[in-house]
C-alpha cells in the first residue's frame, strides 16, 4: 500500500512527544537547559522565529544531526542529553523531524504541538529579521 504525506504525519505525531506552547513558556521562564530548533525554511525563519531557536530546515535535520557528517550544526550534535524542542509553522515537519532525532539517539526530542502558529496564538513573543513582518493576522511580533 501506498504511503501519503498525511501517513508519515499521522505515524511520526503518534511516536513523538509533545508539548503546548504554555509548557514550552514555563521551561523559558524557569530557566531551564534546552535547545530549540525551528525546521522550517530560513525565509520563514526571518518572518517570526522563538527567541533563541537555531533554524536547521527539516531537509537537512540528518545531516545536521550526525556529528560524523561535514554539514552537521554543532550546537545540535553537542545537545544528545539535553532536552530539544523542535517546531515548524503547524506541528507536521516537526513532528518528523523530532522522529527522526529520536531515532538519532536524541530521547529527550519533543515536538511543539501546532507550532509556531499554537505559540503565536497565546501571544507569546516572536523575534523576526529586519524588514519582515508576521504573515499571521492580527498577530502583532515583539
Amino acid at each position: 500500500m501506498e504511503k501519503t504525506l498525511q501517513d508519515f504525519l499521522t505515524e511520526a505525531r503518534e511516536r513523538v512527544n509533545h508539548i503546548t506552547p504554555d509548557e514550552l513558556m514555563e521551561m523559558m521562564e524557569a530557566g531551564e537547559d534546552f535547545l530549540i530548533i525551528d525546521v522550517r525554511e530560513e525565509s520563514e525563519f526571518a518572518h517570526g522565529h522563538i527567541a533563541s531557536s537555531i533554524n536547521v530546515p527539516r531537509g537537512t535535520i540528518e545531516g545536521a544531526a550526525d556529528r560524523r557528517c561535514p554539514k552537521r550544526q554543532k550546537e545540535l550534535c553537542g545537545a544528545r542529553n539535553r532536552v530539544i524542542v523542535v517546531y515548524c509553522q503547524t506541528g507536521g515537519r516537526s513532528a518528523m523531524a523530532t522522529d527522526v532525532l529520536v531515532q538519532m539517539g536524541f530521547t529527550k526530542a519533543v515536538n511543539l504541538a501546532g507550532g509556531i502558529v499554537n505559540w503565536e496564538a497565546e501571544d507569546f513573543p516572536v523575534v523576526h529579521l529586519a524588514g519582515y513582518e508576521s504573515t499571521v493576522p492580527g498577530i502583532e511580533l515583539s
